[in-house]
């Protein structure tokens, strides 16, 4: 897997995850992987770039709005976004930006 996304020529979205971890994983690595399986199997979905230090970063990239609309949604990734707030995040912000333009080698 690449660690940068093939993204389609613009205009795209992307919605960008950012967080800071609470201390241990106490489940955490498990989930974030099945998130990532469930969310690549979602209809819009383009990929993902991740990055875990000190601050976490993810950008998932998503054809439409209603996309990432309907993975907030989703039953088993609205079980992990209440995990985050409860066990695993002691603070995170999402932004959702639109990609109007892209370029690299």
């Amino acid at each position: 897997m690449s660690l940068i996304a093939k993204t389609p020529e613009p205009p795209y979205y992307a919605v960008i995850f950012t967080s800071h971890r609470t201390e241990g994983d106490n489940g955490y690595g498990d989930m974030a992987k099945k998130m990532l399986e469930l969310a690549a199997m979602q209809p819009g979905f383009l990929g993902v770039e991740s990055a875990r230090e000190e601050l976490g970063l993810t950008v998932s990239y998503w054809s439409n709005l209603e996309s990432i609309k309907r993975w907030k949604a989703n039953l088993e990734h609205k079980v992990a976004q209440k995990l985050g707030y409860e066990r695993w995040y002691s603070t995170f912000k999402v932004r959702v930006a639109k990609v109007e333009h892209d370029y690299g080698v």
